[in-house]
């Protein structure tokens, strides 16, 4: 539905181009090509009124399809391929290493007993 909304969008924003360069303007632009005499196909009078109504319809059909487009754009999608990853968990803690049977287990070494304080005078 984007594609097609894109491609309308695209052929009347060119239609809308062409056709305000048509318009007639103060000076002798490129509508003075077409409406200099009246044996036009719109006639002497006819191309302005024309002209006029197609450049209102093409611009709302323009605004109406920069509107979806940017609807369409701010709209979140609905699945992404992030949606499938789990989360990294912390590495498990390292297992304690086994000691073989044959080993003596190998202890740690004891605290020094506390001796009781001496009284001594200094002479």
């Amino acid at each position: 539905m984007i594609i097609v909304i894109t491609i309308i969008h695209v052929i009347v924003s060119i239609g809308l181009i062409l056709v305000v360069l048509l318009q007639t303007g103060k000076g002798a632009e490129v509508g003075a090509v077409f409406g200099g005499s009246s044996a036009t196909i719109f006639g002497s009078s006819g191309a302005g009124n024309f002209l006029t109504k197609l450049t209102s319809g093409m611009a709302i059909v323009f605004m109406f399809t920069s509107l979806a487009l940017g609807y369409f754009a701010g709209r979140k999608p609905s699945a992404t391929i992030f949606d499938s990853r789990t989360p990294v968990t912390a590495p498990a803690a390292p297992a304690q290493p086994t000691t073989p049977a044959s080993e003596p287990k190998a202890t740690a070494p004891s605290a020094p007993q506390a001796t009781p304080p001496q009284n001594s005078k200094s002479p």
